[in-house]
């Protein structure tokens, strides 16, 4: 049977013993299985409490090929606890065997891809953006960081077979033109629910015209359709890719079988695709540049794990060169790696963005999360970054599109948001096929050995110790890191108030925010747990406090959850008491955190029972045991101010998430030998 190439991938993965199935036959969607992990990366926003959980596991080194500690998020560092957490990272690194990417050392999916990626093989991060490794034909997927804690140990993880969709890519990108707007048209036509429970799988002839940081774009912002993860073959292009890392051997051919089929296929004409971008305050919600000409623009950032590679700095100075940001613009730039950012200065890029009058900033997360470089009040900015939600730049009545690096460029010296296909510039690495990547050593600035010697400066990053030395190796822990709180056992019956309803496509932004504010705390979840659910109600802790934190119920709408991948928006939930999420749909990473956590997550049956709750009615769920042992539906009686009312909640949890619940949690079952 001709097989796509996520299946192979996944088939290869299979841990022996948990699936009953012949090697070449699909692979029965829905149906939980259990994966083999070859790599795992962590950041430090999610680092901290992913290795405070994987310490209580006792297992005295991880067990993967590669394991990488990046830090790339908290490098802002107003006081001492970003740096405590960096110290704490970097010793257990030391004391248990992984890699150590030094603050200023990049973003770490643009790293790992430069440093570690490796065709067919398997990454599980603790960020929701770790698909972006499938820019070179890996089975990449963002998780939680106890899964992460769980896949350093030795074990498998586990998911639901996902759907594969194919999107069939055909001519090439116009001058002007990014990878950018190829997934923002995805977006177009599939929602940012469209993928919840898919693999996004990219072939036709166009593939070939793009280059590895171009895939890495489109794998990463992937992750903002809801889908498992994305994949692209691994080709002529990967391999001299991987050459010029000064990592040949790491390559190998990954595609589909002839004639492999997809549960659907879109297409993308690339020849005909037009600048786009995301409008406040939604990744998908899409329209053409050239209809949002008239609107000026207060500032430009160009960076983040989707568009800071040298391709994309590249395309950037060729459109700046010679001119300068127009008056009233303010316009920053974050290289995603150290590796990047010495290649930009050997190829001249760096100094025609600094003429241009761009602000350099550092090689890390930045921005995009609200750490720094926030626009004025009532501003207008546009980003190369993934996500636009409502107030995550910092700045809550902002309004944040999402381009190209093309389009912010083109814009960043008008002063409008601007279609950087009207404008005459010369791109010297544009040809008739589409962008030629620097990274290939073409660029007459910038030979391939410069590439090599750049990409093979490791100073940055720190090797595992042998066992022998890792022995006596201290941990270090600053007065702020706390130990994660232990999840509360599993009742059969709960009887508790409402505290929350929310509406749809609540992200973990709304849940547990990011920036300078709230990030310091990520590894202290007494103090991070006050900031739950903060932009959805500013009096949530209060409320939960004001019942001891006793127990309560959380109502949400389509896709509850969307966005980062931050464990923390089930921790904090789980410290107040959240015993229950009752939605209409969910987004895949929060559903299983909230798993993870204890935290029952339950759908309506029928999504209109919805409106027959309110904040304030009390909730009664009965039989939860005995659901969670059988599979059966949940029973839940409101009490509202109308009377009581029955409702259904539906059971679609797989044999081992029922077994996590009733057992308190994914660590207490791990503890008692559950796999």
């Amino acid at each position: 049977m001709a097989l796509t190439l996520a299946e192979k991938i996944i088939q290869n993965h299979i841990v022996p013993g948990t699936l009953d199935f012949k090697k070449g036959e699909k692979i029965q969607r829905g149906i939980d299985i259990a994966i083999k992990i070859d790599q795992t990366l962590t950041q430090d926003a999610t680092g901290t409490m992913a290795y405070l959980q994987f310490e209580t596991i006792g297992v005295p080194r991880v067990k993967t090929e590669v394991s990488v500690s990046y830090v790339d998020h908290n490098t802002l560092q107003t006081d001492f606890k970003n740096q405590d957490d960096h110290r704490y990272l970097q010793s257990v690194a030391a004391k248990y065997g992984l890699y150590f990417s030094r603050p200023g050392n990049g973003v770490c999916h643009q790293v790992h891809i430069e440093h570690f990626g490796k065709p067919g093989k398997t990454l599980l991060g603790s960020d929701s953006h770790t698909p972006t490794g499938g820019g070179i034909g890996m089975i990449a997927i963002g998780a939680g960081g106890i899964d992460v804690a769980v896949a350093m140990g030795g074990g498998a993880f586990h998911l639901a077979m996902p759907k594969i969709f194919g999107v069939k890519l055909t001519g090439t990108l116009r001058k002007g033109v990014g990878a950018k707007d190829i997934i923002l048209e995805v977006l177009r036509q599939e929602s940012v629910k469209g993928g919840v429970g898919a693999i996004y799988e990219y072939f036709g002839d166009g593939v070939a015209s793009l280059t590895v940081p171009q895939r890495a774009t489109i794998t990463n912002m992937g992750a903002e359709l809801g889908a498992t993860c994305s994949v692209f073959p691994s080709d002529e292009t990967t391999k001299h890719f991987l050459e010029n890392m000064g990592r040949p051997q790491d390559w190998s051919e990954q595609k589909p079988d002839e004639g492999a089929e997809y549960d659907k296929v879109i297409e993308v004409n690339l020849s005909t695709l037009e600048p786009l971008a995301a409008c406040p305050n939604s990744p998908d919600a899409v329209k053409p540049v050239k209809e949002l000409s008239d609107i000026p623009v207060t500032q430009v950032a160009i960076g983040s794990c989707t568009n800071s590679s040298l391709d994309d700095l590249a395309a950037v100075a060729a459109i700046v060169k010679g001119k300068h940001i127009a008056p009233g613009l303010e316009a920053g730039i974050a290289p995603g790696s150290r590796t990047t950012l010495l290649m930009a200065d050997k190829a001249g890029i760096l100094g025609e963005l600094i003429r241009a009058g761009f602000r350099i900033l550092e090689s890390a997360c930045g921005p995009c999360i609200g750490m720094g470089f926030a626009p004025n009040s009532q501003g207008v900015s546009l980003r190369t970054f993934n996500r636009n939600f409502k107030g995550r730049s910092g700045t809550a009545d902002a309004g944040i599109y999402l381009v190209s690096p093309e389009t912010a460029a083109a814009s960043a010296i008008t002063g409008h948001i601007t279609d950087a296909t009207t404008l005459d510039y010369t791109d010297p690495a544009f040809t008739a096929n589409g962008r030629v990547s620097l990274l290939e050593g073409k660029d007459a600035r910038l030979s391939s050995e410069e590439i090599r010697t750049d990409a093979q400066d490791e100073g940055m990053l720190i090797a595992p110790l042998s066992e022998d030395k890792a022995k006596d190796v201290e941990i270090v822990r600053g007065p702020n890191i706390k130990p994660c709180p232990a999840c509360k056992p599993c009742a059969d019956n709960l009887t508790l108030p409402v505290l929350l309803k929310a509406k749809d496509n609540v992200s973990t932004d709304d849940i547990m925010p990011a920036g300078t504010k709230v990030l310091p705390f990520r590894s202290n979840i007494p103090e991070i747990s006050k900031f739950t659910y903060e932009r959805l109600d500013s009096e949530f802790y209060k409320k939960a406090e004001a019942i001891n934190f006793s127990g309560c119920f959380v109502v949400g709408g389509e896709n509850f959850g969307q966005g980062s991948s931050r464990e923390h928006a089930a921790l904090g939930p789980m410290y107040l008491g959240v015993r229950a999420v009752i939605t209409k749909s969910f987004a895949r990473i929060h559903k299983a955190n909230l798993i993870n956590y204890g935290i029952l997550p339950i759908t309506f049956k029928n999504p209109a029972d919805y409106d027959k709750i309110e904040a304030g009615d009390t909730l009664e769920i009965t039989g939860i045991s005995e659901s969670l042992k059988n599979g059966t539906p949940f029973a839940i009686t409101v009490h509202g101010k109308a009377g009581d009312v029955n409702v259904e909640g539906v059971n679609d949890l797989a044999e081992r998430s029922r077994k996590i619940l009733l057992a308190g949690g994914l660590a207490l079952y791990t503890k008692a030998g559950g796999q």
